[in-house]
């Protein structure tokens, strides 16, 4: 009897342990449009933070691994009067943009936005949050 008590308390524990916000990015988390929202730059101490940038730059994420931008894929800059191209691999969170084709970017989820990690010698990022039209 307290071998089932045992298993019943086990068992109940395990599905009360269970969370719907446990949720793994999936590369349809990443499909639609994206605008520039923040940017980060550390001086090389530490203290750098997100600030917020005014921009309509966007990305655009197809389920066919191509991603496209009304601004340069290259880098953090806020212009959106020029187009680029590029493509992404979601199991490596890499986007390799045509125009830098040797500057991969590695992106990442936080929270509900994407951040785009630069490379640079010091930390530089752009995180960009859904858009919907």
């Amino acid at each position: 009897m307290k071998t089932i008590k045992l298993l019943i308390s086990l068992v109940f524990l395990n599905l009360i342990s269970c969370n719907k916000s446990d949720t793994v990015n999936t590369p349809n988390t990443l499909v639609g449009t994206w605008k520039y929202s923040e940017m980060y730059a550390d001086p090389g101490n530490g203290s750098g933070v997100f600030t917020p940038v005014t921009s309509n730059k966007t990305l655009t994420f197809d389920a066919n691994g191509t991603v496209t931008s009304n601004g340069s894929l290259c880098d953090m800059s806020t212009a959106s009067n020029a187009s680029s191209t590029g493509t992404y691999t979601a199991t490596t969170n890499t986007i390799i943009p045509n125009s830098c084709p040797s500057s991969n970017i590695i992106y990442e989820f936080s929270g509900t936005s994407l951040i785009l990690n630069y490379p640079c010698i010091e930390p530089c990022k752009a995180k960009f949050v859904k858009f919907n039209n």
